[in-house]
């Protein structure tokens, strides 16, 4: 069992390593687009629309939506705080 959980983390590692190498060569770059271009004709095709319901499950739901609200600003702050200053 120690062995598939090692392997399992070291392809995770792996994988995200190849994955950030290759988002900056030309045919990343290319894939990239390709694959966004599938998946906006598949949204439009399949009628999905996630994105554009978002504001009206904010006015349905205001309290978890200022909650959620919340939550980002905290994040955004903690990932901009300089660690170096709490030395």
């Amino acid at each position: 069992m120690w062995f598939w959980v090692v392997q399992a983390i070291a392809g995770a590692i792996l994988g995200q390593a190849t994955n950030n190498w290759f988002v900056d060569t030309k045919l990343g770059i290319w894939t990239h687009a390709k694959v966004d271009k599938l998946s906006t004709w598949a949204a439009k095709k399949l009628n999905i629309k996630i994105l554009a319901e978002e504001e009206a499950w904010r006015k349905k739901y205001p309290n978890v939506a200022k909650k959620l609200d919340n939550l980002d600003e905290r994040v955004s702050r903690l990932e901009n705080s300089n660690p170096e200053d709490d030395k």
